[in-house]
């Protein structure tokens, strides 16, 4: 006969009552974390400042993932300097897609919750934030090259809504593509060039344009370095040959300034140069062709 008398028996306590939550250690540990990524900006962030081929391979990254933050692309490029998508895990497992095994992630930052200074100005709180790029993941789906567009077109989109007058000229000195006139507020463009010429001197001019526009203390000499940059991630974006930029002799006061400063100017060429771009993606989207039958089968 079976005996079930233990299961009324007084249960012994348990050693250990299960821990609270300690919520001063946890955020401890995210302090901790949130410090080391800025660490590791701020050391990328010198690296860059002092090595034009590291400075170069920042814009390239820049270009590839132009919604990206300065910060964030300097933390890309010191983890995964060829990424080129990149998603949380849970993103990832939404589209069915799973990270391979023994893949390390990639610790960048995301805004929190605002909060109050002592001073009473607002704030923002930043949280680390682990993604992976599509090269670590089995998706069979890998990113497309970038499309390229018939030269018209892309000349259309570049100076579709320009922060101040294009005009047709037909010398300018030095043999220069095109100019930016600060105090006419007009640019002005050498007729007769081939297609990405016109785009590459364009895109510098437009550049300085829209750098004026946002600095009232804009000097032609100041936001050249800026502007020649701005350049680059643009045609690099769009499949114009960047072989002729060189970025070999950075400006001393880049290489000397501090983080920060250097951090400051990055995301100056950043902003502007995702500004521009998203210009050009509406007006390419805008202006392209209907489907054919064909192409929706």
């Amino acid at each position: 006969m079976s005996n079930f008398d233990d299961l009324f028996e007084a249960k012994p306590q348990q050693e250990q009552e299960d821990r609270p939550f300690d919520k001063e250690a946890w955020a401890e540990k995210k302090q901790a974390e949130r410090q080391e990524v800025y660490e590791l900006a701020d050391a990328t962030t010198q690296e860059v400042a002092a090595d034009g081929d590291k400075y170069k391979a920042f814009l390239d990254v820049k270009s590839r993932l132009i919604h990206y933050s300065a910060t964030n692309a300097l933390l890309v490029l010191a983890q995964r300097p060829l990424a080129t998508q990149l998603r949380d895990f849970e993103s990832w497992k939404a589209e069915g897609v799973s990270i391979k095994r023994n893949e390390s992630h990639i610790k960048i930052l995301e805004a929190g919750d605002n909060y109050e200074r002592p001073d009473g100005s607002i704030g923002t709180s930043w949280n680390v934030k682990r993604v992976f790029d599509v090269s670590q993941t089995n998706s069979r789906q890998r990113p497309r090259p970038a499309p390229q567009v018939e030269d018209r077109l892309l000349l259309q989109a570049l100076i579709r809504k320009p922060p101040v007058p294009i005009q047709g000229i037909d010398e300018l000195p030095n043999n220069m593509g095109a100019y930016y006139d600060h105090d006419q507020s007009v640019i002005v463009v050498r007729r007769g060039m081939e297609a990405h010429d016109i785009f590459r001197s364009l895109s510098k001019e437009i550049a300085h344009a829209e750098l004026a526009a946002a600095d009232p203390n804009y000097t032609r000499a100041d936001a050249g370095f800026a502007a020649y940059s701005i350049s680059y991630v643009v045609c690099k974006r769009y499949s114009v040959d960047v072989s002729g930029y060189d970025f070999s002799r950075l400006p001393d006061s880049f290489r000397d300034a501090d983080p920060q400063s250097i951090r400051a100017t990055l995301n100056e060429i950043s902003d502007v140069a995702k500004d521009m771009t998203s210009r050009m993606s509406r007006a390419l989207e805008q202006n392209k062709p209907p489907r054919t039958k064909e192409q929706e089968r």
